[in-house]
């Protein structure tokens, strides 16, 4: 049958995919535009399924609050450019994709897959439809649910790294600052008795073998390695760090002038941890213009 270019205009607007691939759906369907948007729906979940395993370590990191700033969500969510990362479709998604992990307490990649967006459709079913729009693949790659003991406040660095931090007292500028500098210092806890035990452990092997090599006498070995590990503690966790906008305090100090408490913090930064391939550009661009 014919199928009219207004036809696949209107399907076109529905799905975001391109005027080839809605005709194609269209003529399979009969012209059935209702039949055609499901079926390109389930091809859509075949194409995100191929892509799936290829790596996805660009992206962004997005942050809801609830009203009161008590409860809030951070998620990661990955695609495979950078040109994607800055796309309209995508930059909306992840944004819905936090809006969704919040309203429907979802602090779970699974739980965040299978939550409503405000279309009616889950997280899942909009991210395969993207891949299929979209030709890369997209990935949920963490979500962190936080309740309050303070306030809740972020700070978001360009879209890669972003920060939750959980202050009560002080100002709004204090909380903003502390975000901030979480993100610039990536301390791994908020004060040096909450570093794990193993971690305190293997440190203290590492400096008792530089101590003893020093040549020193036993007495003078036991004083260095007590003060390489508490400079070790404090350049860890937030408190013992100085300030990124005055070295010549420390957070701590910050906080307690300003008769604040931080309870928390988390930081996000889009990729850490996930190796990314390696190829040669101009070679797969070669091979794709011969057809390889």
């Amino acid at each position: 049958m014919s199928i009219s270019a207004s036809l696949v205009m209107e399907l076109r607007s529905r799905t975001g995919a391109g005027m080839m691939e809605c005709k194609k759906a269209l003529t399979e369907t009969n012209g059935d535009l209702e039949a055609a948007i499901e079926h390109m729906r389930k091809t859509g979940m075949a194409k995100a399924d191929k892509k799936a395993d290829r790596i996805a370590a660009e992206g962004r990191v997005a942050i809801a609050f609830a009203k009161d700033a008590k409860r809030g969500a951070i998620v990661e969510v990955n695609c495979e450019t950078d040109f994607v990362g800055g796309g309209p479709d995508f930059v909306a998604f992840v944004g819905a994709v936090a809006e969704a992990a919040l309203a429907a307490n979802a602090g779970t990649l699974e739980a965040l897959s299978a939550a409503k967006l405000s279309d009616g459709t889950t997280v899942d079913e909009t991210r395969r439809a993207l891949v299929a729009k979209i030709g890369e693949n997209l990935a949920l790659r963490r979500v962190e649910l936080l309740t309050a003991k303070g306030t809740l406040t972020s700070y978001l660095h360009g879209t890669k790294i972003g920060v939750v931090v959980d202050v009560a007292g002080g100002s709004v500028e204090l909380a903003k600052d502390i975000a901030m500098h979480v993100a610039a210092s990536k301390p791994m806890c908020v004060s040096a008795d909450q570093i794990p035990a193993e971690l305190l452990a293997k440190e203290r092997t590492i400096v008792e073998a530089q101590a003893a090599a020093s040549g020193k006498p036993p007495e003078i070995v036991a004083k260095m390695v007590e003060g390489r590990l508490r400079k070790f503690a404090g350049e860890s966790s937030l408190l013992g760090q100085p300030f990124v906008k005055d070295p010549d305090t420390t957070v701590e100090k910050l906080v307690k002038q300003a008769g604040a408490t931080v309870h928390g913090f988390v930081r996000y930064a889009v990729g850490e941890g996930i190796e990314k391939a390696k190829g040669d550009f101009v070679a797969e661009v070669m091979a794709q213009a011969r057809g390889g």
